[in-house]
């Protein structure tokens, strides 16, 4: 800070234009990420990508059973939730020391 309490502006925007590139470079790797959930022990096997976005869902032929169609049901969900999760984990590891500089910038809100 200067004199008088007024922030370097010139310093302000050098900060704003490194964690813009670092926030950049942090949502290209969530999006070329993948990351695996599960559910039933391996019967059910969901991919997404960092971003969240559902890339395949594996079934294993055990886990059919025309009799007892909601436990397969149950099973996709809790598999996309798992995985869900990881990618959440993920994109809280990658941009999470980007978010926590953004206090550095003296901006309300962050």
């Amino acid at each position: 800070m200067r004199p008088g309490g007024q922030p370097n502006m010139q310093q302000m925007l050098k900060q704003a234009q490194k964690m813009q590139q670092q926030i950049a470079k942090a949502q290209a790797e969530l999006a070329e990420a993948e990351l695996t959930g599960t559910a039933g022990g391996g019967l059910v096997t969901a991919t997404v990508s960092g971003a969240g976005e559902i890339k395949s869902i594996k079934i294993d032929p055990k886990a059919v059973d025309p009799e007892d169609v909601e436990t397969l049901e149950d099973l996709v969900v809790a598999a996309l939730h798992n995985a869900a999760e990881a990618a959440k984990e993920l994109t809280e590891k990658k941009m999470g020391p980007v978010a926590g500089g953004m206090g550095g910038l003296g901006l309300p809100g962050f």
